[in-house]
């Protein structure tokens, strides 16, 4: 069965950088669009960032461009979030996604994913 395991979450200082990871299993995630979304407390779901299956597209909500990166390896599974100039706004349980369709162009919205992680906690604060 499909499996997505995040990792990498924490405290933070504003201004720091954490690493996030997905370990996926359960499919052939080479052929698999994949997303970065979160939820901040008392706050709807928001997609953050997406990658294409072989990595040749990224994009990013405007609220984390030019601070976040996101990135894939296919030889082990598991797509990252590199997340540096962190803000207190930036605070939320953030979840790795995977696209329903494969190979597709574009990242799609929240509805075009059909597995998602349980989450990993990034708090920013001093």
């Amino acid at each position: 069965q499909v499996q997505l395991v995040e990792s990498g979450g924490g405290l933070a200082q504003p201004g720091g950088s954490l690493r996030l990871s997905c370990a996926a299993s359960g499919f052939t995630f080479s052929n698999y669009p994949m997303s970065w979304a979160r939820q901040a407390p008392g706050k709807g779901l928001e997609w953050v960032s997406g990658i294409y299956h072989d990595g040749s597209g990224t994009n990013y909500a405007d609220s984390v461009k030019g601070r976040f990166t996101i990135s894939r390896d296919n030889a082990k599974n598991t797509v990252y979030l590199q997340m540096n100039s962190l803000k207190p706004e930036d605070t939320a349980l953030y979840y790795c996604i995977k696209k329903r369709r494969p190979f597709e162009k574009g990242l799609g919205t929240l509805n075009d994913y059909d597995y998602w992680g349980q989450g990993t906690q990034v708090t920013v604060s001093s």
